[in-house]
């Protein structure tokens, strides 16, 4: 499946009361790589900004005068998104925005057109409870560098979303076991190896060092909860 990270900047916190987006990114991952493949437009929101948005994104009425209004991109948007997993931080905000635009052009809501949304921003708290988990702190608490955020971008921020993402799911991918379901879990299985002349090989002690040292990264990074760790308790 592929993995869009999407964020939008608006002209304020609130599109019941007409706000509308102004500028909106999504970058590509495709097996957990980056791939440099990426949608980005600024939009004519046709209003001004709120004074506290204005201060956030900095993008005024002036620049943005002569850029397309979300109709215009917006099937561009859809057919980069299609079928895609959703990743972005505090996704109602983002997703409610989208929808409204979509809605005033009598189109289907978002997730009609992708898999799936993930939202970060609940990953960050079930991983980290009790802590500040705004994209800055979250960029932070990763070791990713954001200094270039002296305002908030929809482009940029989509960047660092995908490295913190990327930076809070390593090593929690899923293994899957092909498992012969004729035999009960637990039971012994004989493959037939008595005959075979099996080489071992252990580990050297550097190995062994490094091999430690990479289990305390994970375990650092995921707020102690390293299954490698306890499992050697």
């Amino acid at each position: 499946m592929r993995q869009i990270v999407l964020d939008t900047e608006t002209t304020g916190l609130e599109y019941k009361l007409g706000h509308r987006i102004v500028e909106i990114a999504a970058v590509e991952i495709s097996n957990r790589q980056l791939t440099g493949n990426h949608f980005h437009r600024y939009l004519n929101p046709e209003r001004e900004s709120d004074e506290g948005a204005l201060q956030v994104h900095g993008l005024t009425r002036a620049f943005l005068q002569d850029k397309p209004k979300f109709r215009e991109i917006a099937r561009d948007f859809l057919d980069f998104v299609y079928e895609a997993e959703l990743i972005i931080h505090n996704a109602p905000f983002d997703v409610g925005f989208l929808n409204h635009e979509l809605g005033l052009e009598k189109m289907s809501t978002l997730d009609t057109y992708c898999a799936q949304i993930t939202d970060t921003l609940k990953l960050a708290k079930d991983l980290h409870p009790g802590k500040r988990n705004n994209l800055d702190a979250l960029c932070e608490r990763y070791k990713i560098d954001n200094s270039k955020r002296t305002l908030h971008g929809a482009l940029l921020d989509a960047e660092l979303l995908a490295e913190v993402y990327l930076a809070m799911t390593r090593g929690q991918e899923s293994l899957m076991m092909d498992l012969d379901s004729t035999n009960p879990i637990g039971s012994q299985i004989d493959y037939g190896v008595d005959s075979l002349s099996l080489r071992v090989i252990s580990a050297s002690v550097e190995e062994l060092e490094r091999h430690e040292c990479q289990l305390e990264q994970i375990d650092r990074e995921s707020d102690n909860r390293c299954i490698w760790k306890k499992m050697e308790c």
